[in-house]
């Protein structure tokens, strides 16, 4: 791979970030429709491949499952689509579009057509060939990103929601391996405990959810978002954590992206996360990507005074 001019990466950049306000994808609503963009995405993809099961939905929207039930539920409470079970597979549902779908359909694909069509008539044959093969190129470049993700996953099991036993499956993990920063006592995985108790009866709420690496129904990896104790639109990334037998394996990188992506498809403005001061490797991940450091100071909620840090990701422009 060659290296890469800093200004054609910002300009790559810059230029996404005005497709997406151009596109209004800011907006609460876009493409002409009281719709939210993955609304707007859903209808698209269902319209387009009929029969289509929320799986393969949920694996081409790049979503969690549980956000695309949600999403779908609406949709149906719309009148825009019909879930049918599968002749072949009992426990799945075809999804299609009613006739009041296929009129959002064709609303939106009337909407992004013109709009297409409109900026491109601005620009030479020749320079559209152009760039219709450089946005697929880097679509698809884009998106390799989750293929690595999935090689990852296909090794162990990652599950979202409670998982029996994971309250002292996390809490170990947390006191093995910060024992030696914040001491090896009972203090420290007496808190992690605690705030998990009190944390996991309302994990299935929306603004809510966890992930977890099982290893035989053991978790050996986690991840939380609490999108409701720090108010004010802002999510809390807690308990985000992995066995030794994980590192160097990719799964934080993929534990992180799920929470990631469930934050910014509820539209939160931040996510905030307290660590510890010396997880090198932790706050690598987290810079790469789009966490800050925003305080450092000295706390002993744990049992023994040590150095804390706050890290603080805006939601995206």
């Amino acid at each position: 791979m060659t290296a890469l001019a800093p200004h054609l990466v910002e300009d790559i950049r810059a230029s996404s970030r005005k497709l997406v306000r151009e596109f209004g994808f800011l907006d609460k609503t876009i493409a002409g429709t009281n719709l939210s963009g993955s609304g707007v995405h859903a209808v698209m993809e269902i319209g387009l491949t009929p029969g289509i099961t929320a799986k393969e939905l949920t694996a081409r929207l790049k979503l969690e499952k549980s956000t695309v039930s949600r999403l779908l539920k609406s949709l149906e409470a719309r009148g825009d689509i019909l879930q049918t079970k599968s002749k072949t597979d009992g426990r799945a549902y075809g999804l299609s579009l009613t006739e009041a779908g296929k009129e959002t359909w064709f609303a939106i694909n009337r909407f992004g057509d013109t709009q297409a069509r409109t900026a491109l008539a601005q620009i030479s044959n020749l320079d559209v060939a152009t760039i219709a093969n450089a946005l697929s190129t880097y679509a698809d470049a884009l998106g390799n990103r989750y293929n690595g993700a999935k090689a990852a996953e296909s090794e162990f099991e990652i599950e979202e929601g409670y998982q029996t036993g994971m309250i002292g499956d996390v809490a170990a993990l947390h006191a093995r391996t910060h024992g030696s920063i914040v001491g090896m006592g009972p203090a420290f995985e007496s808190v992690v405990s605690q705030a998990m108790a009190e944390f996991m009866p309302r994990v299935d709420r929306p603004m809510n959810n966890s992930w977890s690496v099982l290893d035989g129904g053991e978790v050996i990896g986690s991840i939380t978002i609490d999108g409701e104790d720090l108010g004010n639109n802002i999510a809390h990334l807690r308990w985000f954590i992995l066995s030794e037998k994980l590192r160097g394996k990719g799964l934080g990188r993929v534990l992180l992206q799920k929470a990631l992506d469930h934050c910014d498809s509820l539209g939160f403005d931040e996510i905030h996360l307290w660590t510890l001061k010396g997880l090198d490797a932790a706050r690598s991940l987290y810079e790469r990507n789009g966490f800050f450091l925003a305080d450092e100071y000295l706390g002993d909620q744990w049992g023994k005074e040590v150095a804390e840090q706050k890290f603080i990701r805006k939601r995206p422009a």
